[in-house]
């Protein structure tokens, strides 16, 4: 593990703490601002789009992008975050799978409650396939909410019989809202999603429905109409133990899954990719995985 690259990533975002008794709004333009510091790939175009209520922009690499898509929700618990604040996740995944991405801009809560999210990700299914995608070459990816919504909107795709994408990647996916897995207690002193932060995002998302409902998390659902699945989660974060159940479950499932606790690493580290040669890794097995799944 690049423990002198984390040290130091940690270290200048300590630097920059979210605002003391700001508003929503006040954490959204910190969550904004702390992110657009972190360079993206080169040679890349974006084109801004939009389809049903949401929008988004569409990442194409050097190469053009060829026939494959990859759909990325980013994170944020469901209250913030944007496709500009994760470009860095996002434009590196176009440019190591040389698959254009398309990154998804979901409308947030608590404006905009559950199932608003989760209707746009179908929408950027159905954007896909109006645009000339074909649905086994498309691959649906997100990491910590953005994984919640990539699952959930792929159950309720496939559901029935009907077709969904070829294949899931999720980083950290924030699922476990009831506290069943052991890492919400046992690493409550993890750094950036921390105890206060799980608190607001749960109470907006999940607000007084049960925490296991299908309405907020896909965990408890049916899960063997399932494409194959990647879960990237780091030892050192809170929500690591909900990429292990969903594992253990897709398993159970008969759903094939390929699970990979990264040492060290913490919530959502590929946000730190330039920075960080795990970042990097991460997103280039993850590119790897979408490859294979699309054919490529």
């Amino acid at each position: 593990m690049s423990k002198e690259q984390l040290h130091a990533v940690l270290a200048a975002g300590a630097e920059f703490p979210p605002p003391q008794n700001g508003s929503l709004d006040d954490l959204r333009a910190w969550f904004e601002a702390i992110n657009a510091q972190i360079p993206i790939a080169e040679g890349i175009g974006i084109e801004h789009v939009s389809f049903g209520a949401a929008q988004g922009d569409l990442i194409r690499p050097g190469s053009g992008g060829g026939d494959g898509l990859i759909v990325y929700f980013h994170g944020g618990g469901f209250i913030f975050g944007s496709a500009r604040s994760h470009r860095v996740i996002a434009s590196h995944l176009a440019d190591r799978s040389g698959c254009s991405v398309l990154a998804v801009d979901y409308r947030l809560a608590p404006e905009h409650p559950a199932p608003a999210a989760y209707n746009d990700a179908i929408a950027a299914f159905h954007w896909a396939l109006d645009r000339g995608y074909r649905s086994e070459k498309i691959v649906y990816a997100g990491d910590s909410a953005g994984g919640n919504i990539a699952l959930q909107a792929t159950l309720d795709l496939c559901g029935d019989g009907g077709k969904g994408p070829a294949a899931l990647v999720l980083m950290s996916p924030a699922l476990d809202f009831a506290n069943e897995g052991d890492s919400h207690t046992s690493l409550s002193d993890a750094p950036l999603l921390t105890p206060e932060l799980v608190g607001l995002y749960t109470s907006i998302h999940v607000g007084d429905r049960d925490p296991r409902s299908a309405a907020v998390t896909p965990l408890y659902r049916d899960l063997s109409s399932l494409p194959p699945v990647l879960i990237h989660v780091g030892t050192w974060e809170r929500l690591r133990d909900d990429s292990l159940i969903l594992a253990e479950r897709l398993k159970a499932a008969g759903v094939p899954v390929e699970i990979k606790v990264w040492d060290g690493m913490v919530h959502s580290w590929q946000l730190f990719a330039p920075m960080l040669d795990e970042g990097m890794a991460s997103i280039a097995e993850a590119a790897n995985f979408a490859n294979h799944a699309l054919g490529h």
